[in-house]
């Protein structure tokens, strides 16, 4: 007997609509005032960065069964890689935590999701930066660490030093 695939287990999760993106822009927009380098997005950037393009992002929302307001979201984007000198595999698909906003499901709950989500949508591998509150998550979802650091460099921004948790920025 096959096994069925995990499915999502927060209630009234969701893809992310077009009628969401004023609420859940208001919302990651104030989430990440939390952080010390973090990007605040108008509408426009929002619709651009955040509605589901497939193969590119995927957006998801929690929408209260009862009250129907949006409570979460999370994102992730789409970076695949080419394999070389493997007969086999060619490609390998990953998929890159985005960004996202909680203010009722625990945040590992959440990621659990986007694992799942991801996972049904034949990604091989799920990546996230030890930025915004990742650590949250991280060693709960017993996420491998990486061999190396992240670095940016922001050319002409006078940004202070921060560590990893103060940053609210997911470049792509």
């Amino acid at each position: 007997m096959k096994s069925r695939a995990p499915q999502p287990q927060t209630p009234g999760l969701r893809a992310l609509r077009e009628d969401d993106c004023r609420a859940c822009c208001d919302k990651l927009n104030a989430y990440l005032l939390k952080f010390k380098i973090a990007p605040q997005l108008n509408m426009d950037e929002f619709k651009h960065w955040m509605l589901t393009q497939q193969g590119v992002v995927y957006s998801y929302v929690v929408e209260d069964p009862i009250t129907k307001e949006l409570t979460d979201m999370f994102s992730f984007y789409a970076l695949p890689s080419s394999i070389l000198g493997h007969d086999k595999h060619k490609a390998l698909s990953a998929a890159y935590c985005y960004y996202y906003f909680n203010t009722k499901t625990p945040l590992p709950v959440l990621m659990t999701d986007a694992l799942i989500l991801a996972k049904h949508l034949s990604f091989d591998v799920f990546n996230a930066l030890d930025i915004l509150q990742n650590d949250e998550f991280l060693k709960e979802l017993k996420f491998g660490i990486g061999d190396g650091n992240l670095q940016y460099y922001l050319f002409n921004w006078r940004a202070p030093f921060v560590q990893p948790s103060q940053v609210g920025l997911v470049l792509l």
